[in-house]
């Protein structure tokens, strides 16, 4: 029976490191850090007005759910996915968010653990004039 102070055990079979092409003690003192690139955008989000497709942007409204999220968001605050009280399961949510967000429709800003959810109308507005205030208003109707 091993005790709890007897480490052979935990030591590093020189064999199995070996095999697996890895050394048994690797000196990292002298190792410089690295500077990470911080991700400063939603890699869902189409990056320019260009890349903003109608036939995406119409298919992302056309879902009553979905419209039901942008016509919350078109109050102009930031939103958290929990916030819109929607009667399906978290998974359903996320995918309804995504497509928002794949479509351009919407971009979303971490926080901590919080997902804010915000609704680009100046993007939409500026690359299809007039689209999203219409699509609102017959949604009202």
């Amino acid at each position: 029976m091993t005790s709890l102070t007897d480490t052979t055990d935990l030591a590093p079979d020189a064999g199995r490191l070996d095999a697996l092409g890895l050394e048994p003690e690797v000196d990292v003192v002298g190792l410089e850090p690295v500077d990470l690139p911080t991700r400063t955008f939603d890699p869902l989000v189409p990056p320019s007005l260009d890349a903003l497709d109608l036939g995406t942007v119409l298919h992302a409204l056309s879902d009553p759910i979905r419209l039901r999220i942008v016509a919350q968001l078109a109050d102009g605050s930031e939103h958290t996915c929990g916030s819109f009280n929607l009667p399906l399961a978290k998974s359903t949510c996320s995918h309804h968010f995504r497509v928002l967000r794949e479509a351009g429709v919407v971009a979303q800003r971490i926080d901590g653990k919080c997902r804010l959810n915000r609704l680009r109308s100046d993007e939409l507005d500026e690359r299809f004039p007039g689209l999203l205030a219409a699509v609102l208003q017959s949604s009202e109707a």
